[in-house]
């Protein structure tokens, strides 16, 4: 049997769990907006050139035209046009429901206002959703209602609790605040206090407005107020948008934190990890605590991310890694997650087990642990 007829019988029939994504844009997309959601660079590429050349502009012309009724490969204007002529609920509805995803955990810290919540995300895909809290919008949020630096502490830890009461996780951006090589320890009270006072200076308090959270020390405090809760902590690491410095982002960086933090019992979800892939798989194995996805990187590798996969699990335990996406705005990123998860993981089987490698009823075992039951035993969600 050839090994994609081998690697689609090892997924027949897998309902997926995303882990972490974000909801999809409700609002039509003219081009300029659907190819900046179609990569991680902030700015627009060079005039008389076009995002769609990339793994992922392949990839969605490749995977996605047929679910709006166009031929494998279509053109990007054909292809754009057909969007705009279905329009955005029509669109998020077919890929959504066409991904095979069960469940969404859905992180509303990006761009709440512009995305979907968990709740509308779930009923476009016919599925369930869980909302993953973001520490530093939180925090953000609790600046912008006025707290002051002594009762800055008290404040954000009940707003964390009350977010945090129904929510599958937490989340840290800390690779884009200040980077994953922070000082693990946790932060005096006075520490905390004098870095609020850094924080919300008396031109921001005046202003009313929301300043953007970086300071070592407060992002070291969310992150230990965080550990208290007992709640999954997702980090994101390795590849994102030009906000951050990849070479900080590292998950190698987290090592004091996953040693600082061993002893409490929370899981410590690494987001991504791509190109630090292969560090993040010994991380998982060498700390109890520890999982990894490269839910992200799935997606921008197109043609490539089957290699991805299979590099993702030379040091991963099998219960140790995730599925995930991290789809941000455009549907197509749910369903290609989704699709290339299944045909990447398929194809690395099949040939494991084409060479006496692996057997088959092992394969479609650790299908199941990545597509689901991991993220159902770790977040305690219900499922098979």
């Amino acid at each position: 049997m050839s090994t994609d007829r081998v690697g689609a019988s090892v997924m027949d029939g897998l309902v997926l769990t995303d882990h972490h994504c974000h909801g999809v844009a409700p609002a039509a997309l003219d081009r300029a907006g659907f190819e900046a959601l179609a990569t991680e660079s902030s700015w627009p590429p060079p005039a008389g050139t076009s995002t769609f050349d990339s793994q992922l502009g392949f990839a969605i012309r490749r995977w996605c035209a047929p679910l709006l009724d166009l031929e494998p490969h279509a053109d990007p204007e054909d292809y754009l046009a057909r969007r705009r002529e279905l329009g955005p609920a029509e669109v998020n509805r077919r890929l959504l429901r066409a991904a095979g995803i069960g469940t969404f955990l859905v992180d509303t810290g990006c761009r709440p206002e512009e995305l979907t919540t968990p709740k509308e995300t779930a009923e476009l895909a016919g599925g369930e959703a869980r909302e993953v809290v973001r520490l530093e919008h939180v925090a953000e949020r609790v600046a912008a209602k006025g707290t002051e630096p002594p009762s800055f502490a008290a404040d954000f830890a009940e707003a964390l609790a009350e977010a945090a009461r129904s929510a599958a996780g937490l989340k840290s951006v800390a690779a884009y605040r200040c980077g994953l090589d922070f000082d693990p320890s946790p932060p005096s009270a006075r520490d905390v206090e004098r870095a609020a006072a850094r924080w919300l200076g008396d031109e921001a308090r005046a202003a009313g407005t929301a300043p953007r959270l970086e300071d070592p020390v407060l992002v070291r405090h969310l992150l230990w107020t965080a550990v208290e809760l007992g709640k999954p902590l997702q980090f994101h690491t390795g590849y994102g948008d030009p906000d951050a410095d990849l070479l900080r982002c590292n998950p190698l960086h987290l090592a004091g934190w996953l040693r600082a933090t061993r002893g409490t019992g929370v899981p410590m979800m690494l987001l991504h990890c791509y190109p630090y892939h292969r560090e993040a798989g010994y991380l998982a194995q060498a700390f109890p605590q520890v999982y990894v996805d490269v839910g992200l990187a799935v997606n921008h590798t197109g043609a490539r991310s089957a290699a991805v996969i299979a590099e993702s699990l030379e040091l991963t335990p099998f219960h140790k890694a995730l599925f995930s996406t991290d789809a941000l705005g455009l549907p197509e990123l749910h369903y290609l997650g989704a699709v290339l998860f299944r045909r990447g993981f398929g194809r690395a089987a099949a040939r494991w087990i084409n060479d006496g490698e692996w057997s088959r009823r092992d394969a479609e075992r650790v299908a199941g642990l990545i597509g689901f039951r991991n993220a159902a035993r770790v977040y305690g969600l219900e499922g098979p």
